[in-house]
């Protein structure tokens, strides 16, 4: 029997993948962050499912339903909010599976930063102006960054950064990132990217930690920092679609 990690993508149940949906229709049990989760994704599992919510369970108790239900002869659903791949303590519960003996495998997800840019139609990646999208994090209450993950080492390349876990120090960040961005440049905030409470804030590092602060936002959010927000109108095209490039084959 086996634990399938699943990403959940960044909410909305017609965002996963069809791999995912069958998984979730198959497997007798299911855990799931309820903090993040649309209910809705739910419906994707069979009546008869076993649901467990992990939102208030540590790690050693979520590896316990995974162990006795594999055990018992029943695959298990584990439900990712967005893609395994980030933030997901998948490291760690695989670990712990390894220690028991359990297989386990993993299927994408559609990813919190990959969501929020499709709302806010914006490519983080333009060409001439910006060919690099960092995915990062600050250290609040949790485990500590790399000295070497600085967030000014990443600010200086002038990357789109796309902050994870970071609402509640969006005024400190901002005060930071103007310094290499400068202030006027965009800044995009989407909480719950696809999800009925779905919210978009777009301003400058200038303005955007007065209106997280009067929006309330807490949680459940990703902050995209960069010129790529900016109007593209007159930047370059991308040398793939170069006409002279296509008449060499």
């Amino acid at each position: 029997m086996t634990v399938h990690f699943i990403g959940a993508g960044p909410g909305a149940a017609d965002l996963l993948t069809v791999r995912a949906v069958t998984l979730l229709r198959s497997s007798p049990v299911c855990l799931y962050a309820g903090t993040y989760l649309d209910p809705e994704v739910l419906a994707h599992c069979a009546p008869d499912t076993e649901l467990i919510d992990t939102q208030h369970l540590d790690l050693d108790q979520i590896t316990g339903h995974l162990v006795r239900a594999t055990r018992s002869g029943k695959d298990v659903a584990r439900l990712c909010s967005g893609d395994p791949s980030l933030y997901s303590a998948l490291t760690e519960q695989t670990r712990r599976l390894a220690a028991h003996g359990v297989s386990w495998d993993v299927t994408p997800g559609v990813p919190a930063y990959a969501a929020a840019a499709a709302l806010l139609g914006a490519e983080l990646t333009v060409p001439e102006l910006v060919q690099s999208v960092v995915l990062t994090r600050t250290q609040a209450r949790s485990t500590a960054m790399p000295d070497s993950e600085a967030l000014a080492n990443f600010a200086a390349t002038g990357a789109t950064l796309v902050l994870h876990l970071a609402i509640t120090s969006i005024r400190a960040l901002a005060g930071e990132l103007a310094t290499d961005y400068g202030p006027d440049c965009p800044v995009a905030v989407v909480y719950r990217a696809s999800q009925p409470e779905q919210r978009i804030l777009r301003g400058t590092l200038i303005d955007i930690a007065d209106q997280v602060e009067v929006a309330g936002l807490r949680q459940a959010a990703v902050i995209l920092v960069g010129r790529a927000l900016r109007s593209t109108a007159h930047c370059a095209e991308s040398h793939l679609y170069n006409p002279a490039r296509l008449r060499h084959f």
